[in-house]
């Protein structure tokens, strides 16, 4: 499993882009997760699914509401990380209302949670492989926090934790 003075995984997640500009087409871009992450102060976040209903209840409008206080202490971007295609994760974004706030990154074949080691196999679900839920603040490329949740709880990777993680 990651941890604290690692790397983030070098692998290629896709962001769907809903206006063409600054070289982005519209639709599915991808995004190199070493080139994305250098240089900047990231509060990256992972959870199971899109339109579940922690996620989309609490975990995400979590980090919309506390935007404006994250930037204030210094985070440079905020990165939502799902196992789900770049499509389903656009449609969320307008959903959440997360545009120019949160970052939806489409990790569709799961490499990049794989590679953390942050796997949760909700296969008996019919959800396959999927990520654990979890927040990390990543500066330049490598974890500086790590806060991973037990099995079906929500209590340490939401945004006030973050927030209080970066007030110390």
């Amino acid at each position: 499993m990651i941890k604290v003075g690692d790397s983030l995984p070098d692998v290629t997640l896709q962001e769907y882009v809903e206006v063409e500009g600054n070289g982005c087409s519209i639709g599915p871009n991808p995004v190199k997760v070493s080139e994305a992450a250098a240089g900047k102060t990231i509060a990256l976040f992972a959870l199971p699914g899109a339109f579940t209903p922690t996620c989309s209840a609490k975990h995400v409008p979590g980090y919309i509401e506390k935007f404006d206080e994250l930037k204030a202490r210094g985070v440079d971007e905020i990165w939502c990380v799902s196992v789900n295609d770049a499509h389903v994760m656009g449609a969320w974004a307008r959903d959440q209302q997360s545009h120019g706030k949160v970052r939806m990154l489409a990790d569709g074949s799961a490499e990049f949670t794989k590679a953390t080691g942050l796997t949760l196999d909700l296969t008996g679900r019919g959800m396959g492989l999927r990520s654990t839920r979890y927040s990390m603040l990543v500066k330049d490329g490598k974890v500086a926090t790590l806060n991973v949740e037990a099995p079906g709880k929500f209590e340490v990777s939401d945004a006030a934790t973050m927030l209080s993680q970066l007030q110390s």
